[in-house]
């Protein structure tokens, strides 16, 4: 069962006048509106987004200095080591900076730690292999806002830092020479939704316009950008909607070699944020899940096709593991909660032993799909306990492990995913004092899936025309999802029926008065055992294009369909 709730507009005056003003449709409008676009300056910048328009960099607290520390190293001739996290956003951010500084000194060496055998962030096991090369600076990206101990660690060692992060500040920011990290409390930086590779190439940006060098260069890799946005599902809005728009562009047109080897294992042609999402995003993650993050940058960073189709070939059989890992240990996390007749609780919190930590967050959000409510995910890590959270939309599971802190070692992360550690003795005692902090402070209506929807919708107003126009609302993401509609007094085809394996999907026409159009249900097969021909449907749906037999046709893609009553 799923609440459907539509994204009312109190004031329909500003509908009709930003309408009158940009020449278009209500129903645009009224799109637009819903993303907070209410001026026709806005509504020309989210059509036409334009990297004249990204922030100064050194609007960011410390860019100055940070700027001043790496150019200095690149005088120098000193030995710089690009540090970054073993996900998606870590390891784009350090392609990128690794890439970059590489066009400027040979001095440059990229590490990411192990996921099992260092963790999370900046490791006192990284800084110790800094060492052991000579490196003079470390610049860290997606990670080190809250390694204060290791930044003294490295300061001891004649190592300095620069940091470019992007999740939420501790207490104490680290004692860094800089510290980019647009949500720091005294940074004033424009936009503070940057994925880590976002910071990173703000930071890419600001050292090729202060050495005086054609500042277009940077842009060169945005395709590594687009793929971090995407993944590391910030969202998209400001600037990040440039980044991703003119990434996507190179992506599709094949500019770097291993996003090419890596796309081609895909067997698509052209790719939206979306297909990067779950596509391309998992692939490069499964080199840190199975194996190493090394090998995802090893793959991003070379410029021989052979050798990066070797490499792609290797990260799709990580891959392939992941898959079979995450939907084994699904299986027993789903049994654990049955056995434990925990289903009716305001959280799912398991545990083995043995569970696979580089899926453990895959397997939190598989959860979530079965038992809608904040979920950790635990294994052995060494000697503790190591977890993935996921949260639910609307609920910040960030804070409500801010209140367990005191039986946790360390945590970090956002409003919706975070990861943590803590003494194997406190698990049960966190477990319940978890279980607790949600029940006490969720509502209740955030336990059940929400679709938004933004209006109704009569099917003979869904033409080409406003297909044309729905697609310049890409590329779509958090704060602008795609577009979903309602419809009510609908009617299913006689030949609708049950596809796929097993019959899980739904593929039909919908019928409204005389018009009728293609869909598809994912997830839906078993609706029609729950309908007869004669009831009259209401349903939510984006719109698509489906191409066939060389032939493009609309199709509404069903989110949730349901017989429609009295009331």
């Amino acid at each position: 069962m799923k609440r459907w709730t539509e994204k009312k507009i109190d004031n329909h005056e500003v509908v009709k006048q930003l309408a009158e003003s940009l020449n278009v449709s209500e129903e645009i409008s009224h799109l637009l509106i819903n993303r907070n676009i209410k001026t026709f300056d806005e509504a020309k910048q989210f059509f036409r987004p334009q990297l004249e328009d990204l922030h100064d960099p050194f609007l960011m607290k410390d860019m100055d200095v940070a700027v001043k520390r790496v150019i200095s190293a690149i005088e120098n001739n000193e030995k710089i080591m690009v540090y970054g996290d073993y996900d998606v956003d870590g390891t784009t951010s350090v392609s990128l900076m690794s890439s970059y500084l590489k066009t400027l000194t040979d001095k440059v060496i990229s590490y990411i730690p192990d996921r099992y055998a260092e963790g999370y962030g900046v490791s006192y096991q990284g800084i110790d292999t800094a060492t052991e090369q000579n490196i003079d600076l470390i610049i860290a990206l997606d990670c080190g806002i809250k390694a204060v101990d290791k930044v003294v660690y490295a300061k001891e060692k004649n190592i300095d830092f620069v940091i470019c992060d992007h999740h939420r500040p501790g207490k104490n920011l680290p004692e860094a020479v800089a510290v980019l990290d647009p949500k720091r409390d005294d940074c004033h930086y424009p936009y503070d939704e940057l994925c880590g590779c976002g910071v990173g190439f703000k930071l890419a940006q600001a050292i090729q316009k202060k050495l005086g060098l054609n500042v277009r260069k940077v842009y060169h890799y945005l395709d590594l950008v687009a793929i971090a946005i995407g993944s590391d599902i910030v969202p998209m809005t400001g600037e990040n909607r440039i980044l991703a728009y003119y990434g996507l562009k190179l992506v599709n047109a094949r500019k770097r070699t291993g996003v090419t080897a890596l796309l081609e294992q895909t067997k698509r042609k052209s790719f939206t944020i979306t297909d990067l999402v779950f596509s391309v995003g998992p692939r490069i993650n499964a080199a840190g899940r199975m194996r190493h993050g090394l090998e995802a940058v090893n793959l991003l960073c070379e410029n021989n096709i052979e050798k990066a189709t070797s490499f792609a070939e290797e990260i799709n059989r990580h891959n392939s593991d992941r898959q079979e890992t995450d939907k084994k240990i699904t299986h027993e996390a789903l049994q654990q909660i049955i056995d434990l007749k925990e289903e009716n609780r305001f959280t799912n919190v398991v545990y083995h032993e043995s569970w696979h930590k580089g899926v453990i967050g895959i397997v939190a959000s598989r959860l979530i799909e079965t038992y809608y409510k904040p979920t950790l995910v635990f294994t052995k890590s060494g000697d503790k306990l190591a977890a993935s959270a996921r949260s639910v939309t609307g609920f910040d599971v960030y804070n409500a492990l801010e209140e367990c802190s005191d039986l946790i070692e360390q945590f970090g992360g956002h409003k919706y995913a975070a990861g943590l550690t803590l003494d194997e003795n406190n698990y049960e005692a966190f477990k319940n004092k978890f279980e607790s902090v949600v029940k006490n402070s969720i509502d209740p209506d955030l336990l059940v899936p929400e679709i938004q929807y933004e209006f109704e919708i009569e099917l003979k107003n869904i033409t080409d025309k406003m297909n044309r126009i729905l697609k310049q609302f890409a590329p779509f993401g958090p704060r602008n999802m795609k577009p979903t509609f309602y419809a009510s007094y609908l009617k299913l085809d006689p030949y609708a029926k049950a596809v796929g394996k097993e019959g899980k999907h739904l593929k039909c026409k919908l019928i409204q008065g005389k018009v009728g159009i293609g869909a598809i249900g994912f997830g839906l097969g078993d609706i029609l055992e729950k309908i007869s021909k004669d009831d009259q449907l209401e349903a939510v749906f984006t719109i698509e294009e489906n191409e066939w037999n060389n032939e493009i046709n609309l199709q509404l893609n069903i989110k949730d369909i349901r017989v429609m009553t009295d009331s």
